[in-house]
């Protein structure tokens, strides 16, 4: 159900960069079953939510049914729209200093790389911000190359606010954790801060979820723990990690 209109409180539109927050702060958490929709409105709770955009690419291998679960999931919620890139095959040396591989002649591994996420966020927030959707944007994302992006919409809508939300694994120290601030993003956002992350046990769907059809989806059973590393037994052979530490 649409949330009627409230011209006292600030219109949002809520941008989620899918993997940014995924790979910076989820995978080391076990909150990935997340209720999006009810994010965006514990996280700014004094907007009116008229959107949130998730952008996100579908992946190759064993872990993609998971993934369709989860849109699957976010389906039931009708504020969220789902925006897809894709992804492209790439070999990277694992720069890990601390790779078991160190001393080895190759440390080489097959990744893959997601493509369009970027131009797919910036174009949003343009096409909202010219239609006049929205007086607030929120993005959650850490992503520099957003920034020629947001330096446009303050610099054509001066009235529109836009606040980042970085973020920065669970654990991180202090120290590190400011240095995941991108400042690029600071020099032309209303506000930076970091991810949250503490909303996140507040967030989640229940398990399982229905759809309108009556059929219940499960979050997946790995869901449950943090995403670990692999041991270091064997020479690089999955998609996009290195064999020896695990390294994404």
């Amino acid at each position: 159900m649409t949330t009627p209109l409230n011209p006292h409180r600030p219109q949002a539109i809520v941008y989620i960069d899918g993997f940014n927050l995924y790979y910076g702060t989820l995978a080391q958490s076990a909150y990935r079953w997340l209720d999006l929709d009810l994010l965006a409105r514990r996280l700014r709770p004094s907007d009116q939510i008229q959107k949130v955009r998730y952008f996100t690419a579908m992946v190759n291998g064993p872990t993609r049914v998971n993934q369709e679960a989860y849109l699957r999931a976010l389906s039931t919620r009708n504020s969220v729209e789902v925006i897809k890139g894709n992804f492209k095959r790439k070999t990277v040396e694992c720069a890990n200093p601390d790779c078991p591989g160190h001393h080895r002649t190759r440390r080489f591994f097959q990744t893959q790389e997601e493509k369009r996420t970027d131009v797919n966020i910036a174009l949003h927030m343009l096409d909202d911000a010219y239609r006049g959707l929205c007086d607030r944007i929120v993005l959650i994302s850490g992503d520099s190359d957003l920034v020629p992006a947001i330096e446009m919409v303050t610099a054509r809508f001066p009235s529109i606010k836009v606040h980042v939300y970085i973020p920065v694994p669970l654990n991180a120290p202090q120290g590190k954790r400011e240095r995941s601030y991108k400042k690029e993003l600071r020099t032309v956002s209303t506000s930076v801060k970091e991810f949250p992350s503490q909303l996140l046990p507040h967030c989640l769907f229940p398990n399982p979820v229905t759809l309108g059809n009556g059929i219940s989806i499960a979050m997946p059973t790995s869901w449950a723990f943090p995403k670990g590393r692999k041991p270091f037994s064997h020479a690089p052979t999955a998609v996009g990690q290195c064999g020896w530490c695990g390294k994404i």
